[in-house]
């Protein structure tokens, strides 16, 4: 966490890291209330529900290891910052952080304050505290806002969509000057050292990538900051986008869409993009829904898939591998990188199992 104001930036970092002998892994859900900010989101009872989801992923913890050192390498690992979901946080998404950060990019996982995140918070500084340490800071949380009813959604939803794409873009600036040497207080107690991604990061190698919400925060992103190089959208919910932003995207977007959510306007719209910019890419994910791209889809068992609907017909799995060698294949081919991730340029054509290209709206059988 960077800043003593709701104008702070508050992130998750996945990195490379070094192999620790005895690797602490974090806890998935970090605090309590984002339990209750799911129940709020969810339009449940939180008195309820909120204990309820604490019982079912309280336990559930990211293989990653937690405060490891940073892995300095020959060459400088690219950027991706990543943008949520409505009702989501920054741990939401960690199964690709990780595979990401495994194929040797830093991530910044936002979490985003504009409150479309379930819950999220800043510190602020006690008046009368001397030193500016996380013991002596306030917390002020920021709870899950609803449309209100006397208001539209598309002029409630786009000035969050414009505060997330900013937030993106000062993501982006806040890395540029930790990689330039520059000294920033993380809030928050933490072993990890960010001074050591200092000249480690090939910021002329960025892009930015998120789901539903932060979808279309990345595509707008790419108008906002211009180092962005292109944008990987997750089943992007394009309807907070202004008409008017759409001929200003000419860089190459990659919609990855799920089977279930998108829509014929949706659609259209990811369409006026490809008008603009040709290298971008529509594929869809067969036997996937709308949670196929969060953790939700891996945690959680049959009976709370049932409820709450979080997984599609595709082993979560197979999905997951599809989306991210999808994603790996057109970031090799937008940031000049030199893998092996072109051995799935066929996936950004539609062509192999469970994916096909564009997006159809008439279901499969799988």
């Amino acid at each position: 966490m960077v800043g003593q104001t709701v104008k702070g930036l508050f992130f998750r970092l996945f990195y490379p890291c070094v192999p620790q002998s005895e690797a602490k892994e974090p806890c998935w859900i970090p605090r309590y209330e984002y339990y209750s900010g799911l129940a709020d989101y969810m339009n449940l009872n939180r008195k309820w529900f909120a204990p309820l989801l604490s019982v079912t992923f309280g336990s559930c913890k990211i293989p990653v290891s937690w405060d490891a050192p940073f892995r300095p390498s020959s060459h400088k690992y690219p950027l991706i910052v990543f943008s949520h979901g409505l009702g989501a946080f920054r741990t939401a998404y960690s199964a690709i952080c990780i595979e990401m950060a495994s194929r040797g990019f830093l991530v910044m996982a936002l979490e985003h304050r504009d409150r479309s995140a379930s819950a999220t918070y800043f510190c602020k500084l006690d008046p009368e505290a001397p030193d500016l340490h996380e013991d002596q800071m306030q917390e002020e949380w920021l709870t899950y806002r609803r449309v209100p009813r006397d208001q539209k959604e598309f002029p409630f939803r786009n000035p969050q969509l414009h505060q997330r794409a900013n937030e993106c873009k000062r993501g982006y600036r806040l890395i540029q000057s930790i990689n330039s040497g520059k000294v920033v207080a993380n809030l928050l107690h933490t072993d990890f050292d960010l001074s050591s991604l200092k000249d480690n990061v090939d910021l002329t190698k960025a892009v930015v990538m998120g789901h539903s919400f932060g979808g279309a925060t990345a595509v707008l992103a790419l108008v906002k900051e211009a180092q962005f190089k292109c944008a990987v959208a997750l089943d992007a919910w394009m309807f907070p986008l202004e008409n008017s932003a759409y001929p200003k995207v000419t860089k190459p977007v990659l919609f990855i869409n799920t089977e279930s959510f998108q829509t014929a306007e949706s659609v259209a719209k990811m369409k006026k993009i490809n008008a603009t910019s040709s290298e971008s890419k529509i594929i869809t994910i067969l036997g996937t829904i709308h949670q196929s791209h969060t953790d939700f889809t891996f945690f959680a068992g049959n009976l709370v898939n049932r409820v709450f609907k979080t997984r599609g017909t595709i082993d979560p799995y197979e999905g997951l591998n599809i989306t991210n060698q999808a994603a790996l294949a057109f970031l090799q081919k937008h940031l000049q990188l030199k893998e092996d991730f072109d051995q799935w340029d066929n996936l950004l054509e539609g062509i192999g199992n469970s994916v096909v290209p564009d997006s159809p709206l008439a279901k499969s059988s799988l």
